[in-house]
């Protein structure tokens, strides 16, 4: 299998079942980001909906950036639900990856990409600064609480507040994944996808339904699974970015200016690579 489209990590979720209390504390002086979701729905008899996407962003590249970009043209067109906000949740420093930046920097790196770009996508720090690594289930467990539990759902112009559904967004790799019992517990996939959704960036040449009817529990949740073509290719990854920076050729063009420019006044990834992979998946960037 080749790398994946996104930065999303494929959880080694068979060491513990899916718990409910299993989510961790919050980081010293966090707060949720809110700033940019949307205060107001447009339409009210549609579902609001908020996009998380889980990864390594070490570093974020415009291909994650185009990833929210393509699933909102999905929702603005096709489907029962509003896109209020988009999330980008970097992986804690304790997953251990090859090439994986501190998670200090991989959250301002996210945040350099979008705090001018975008009127709608944020960085959540909470995943990144856990002093262990959380699994996807738990992330998503996280941002059901800020959202629906603390902020308490959204507000409609009759008073009336409904739940907002929150979706993981994903590559298509990302998805197949989820086929390999030695990486995804039965119990988080029925909760991941049952609880909430998966919005899949499939890559072209690829057909994730095909491999959505192989599978007993995606095809049991398949009507929580949506799935948007990546029409126009583009296979930018975060492995390229740090290898070019480290042979010293140019990345513009390939992330966004603001986190060339953090990428090589914080030296990152010029120095010879020491992070060791916790577990056999190279295709995953």
């Amino acid at each position: 299998m080749g790398e994946p489209i996104t930065d999303g990590i494929p959880r080694q979720d068979g060491a513990e079942p899916y718990t409910s209390n299993s989510q961790g504390t919050p980081p010293p002086g966090y707060s949720f980001p809110t700033h940019k979701l949307a205060k107001s729905m447009q339409d009210s008899s549609k579902t609001p909906l908020v996009l998380v996407a889980c990864g390594s962003y070490s570093p974020v590249t415009y291909l994650h950036l185009r990833m929210f970009e393509m699933a909102a043209d999905y929702f603005n067109t096709h489907s029962k639900y509003e896109l209020i906000g988009g999330y980008f949740s970097p992986v804690s420093d304790y997953y251990q990856k090859e090439g994986l930046a501190p998670a200090v920097h991989r959250v301002r790196m996210c945040e350099l990409a979008t705090e001018t770009s975008s009127t709608w996508l944020m960085v959540d720090s909470w995943e990144a600064l856990q002093p262990s690594y959380q699994r996807t289930a738990v992330v998503l467990d996280h941002f059901d609480e800020e959202l629906n539990g603390n902020m308490g759902g959204m507000v409609l112009p009759d008073g009336e507040t409904r739940k907002i559904q929150i979706l993981l967004l994903a590559g298509g790799d990302l998805i197949e994944s989820m086929g390999r019992k030695d990486v995804w517990a039965s119990e988080d996939l029925h909760h991941i996808l049952g609880q909430f959704g998966c919005m899949v960036i499939e890559r072209t040449g690829t057909d994730v339904w095909e491999f959505l009817l192989s599978h007993d529990i995606l095809y049991e949740h398949k009507d929580n699974i949506h799935v948007v073509k990546q029409v126009i290719y583009n296979d930018i990854s975060s492995t390229k970015v740090r290898l070019f920076v480290k042979r010293k050729m140019s990345i513009k063009y390939l992330v966004p200016d603001a986190v060339m420019r953090y990428i090589f006044d914080n030296l990152l990834y010029s120095k010879k690579l020491t992070r060791k992979r916790d577990y056999v998946s190279y295709a995953f960037d």
